[in-house]
């Protein structure tokens, strides 16, 4: 897949303090392989690959207090249209539109709720090449305390429509962006969830094993969250890296 329709999530990469770890733990995890970003400047920003097509990224924090965070972008024919109207609808530019080298223009942004996302703007490089096999990127989904508010903000950014489904007791959107649903929202699962606490975006990982990869990961170093368990959409489980970054991996069955 070398191009993604704008508005849909195209990218994920990791910020974390311990990058050399990251290059072993995801690598083991996932069979990826690792190329490291020729450039200086680039401080080692790794592009993680399946058989030769980009998945994912990692580099070192932006700001040398930033918690380990796996981030997520959409994709935009034009970020700085995208910075206008976050800003319009109440959002906030945290790093305005710049470009990578020659590869694409990226920008990142927060929602009113405190959910950071990025934009990719693709030139050379069009984001993620493979989705939604073992290994790939599979889903991205919005975990926040003001689901309503979201709605608005995300259909005035990217003209996302909401899709509700009652899952149980709970309510669970589908972000629609004309016949495709390219992404979900959730409240928290928790009762004690602090009214200050920020949302978030998770990103999720295909497995061919949600068991069998949450066993590996804690294996490798890092934390089981939420135990593997059955969801309408397949097998999940939220998991943390060893330095503490959380993700999710997800057994979607057969296409």
């Amino acid at each position: 897949m070398n191009t993604v329709p704008p508005g849909t999530p195209c990218w994920a990469d990791l910020a974390t303090p311990d990058l050399a770890d990251a290059r072993r733990f995801y690598p083991e995890l996932f069979g990826w392989t690792g190329r490291v970003a020729s450039e200086p400047e680039a401080n080692g920003y790794t592009v993680f690959q399946l058989q030769g097509r980009a998945v994912a990224g990692a580099g070192p924090p932006a700001i040398p207090d930033q918690v380990p965070i796996w981030s997520t972008y959409m994709a935009t024919d034009d970020a700085d249209l995208v910075a206008g109207r976050v800003e319009r609808a109440g959002g906030q530019v945290v790093v305005p539109p710049f470009e990578v080298f020659d590869r694409g223009r990226m920008a990142v942004f927060a929602d009113p709720a405190g959910a950071s996302f990025s934009v990719w703007q693709p030139m050379a490089m069009p984001g993620g090449e493979v989705f939604n096999v073992p290994g790939a990127m599979a889903w991205n989904e919005l975990v926040t305390p003001d689901p309503e508010g979201a709605k608005v903000f995300y259909e005035l950014v990217f003209g996302w429509q909401p899709d509700d489904q009652l899952v149980g007791s709970m309510t669970y959107t589908g972000w629609r962006l004309g016949a495709q649903i390219v992404a979900g929202m959730m409240p928290p699962l928790a009762d004690d969830f602090p009214d200050d606490l920020p949302a978030y975006w998770t990103v999720y990982f295909a497995v061919a094993d949600a068991d069998a990869a949450a066993a590996r990961a804690a294996t490798l170093g890092g934390t089981i969250l939420v135990p593997p368990r059955d969801i309408p959409t397949g097998r999940f489980a939220a998991l943390r890296d060893p330095q503490g970054a959380l993700f999710s991996v997800i057994d979607i069955g057969p296409p």
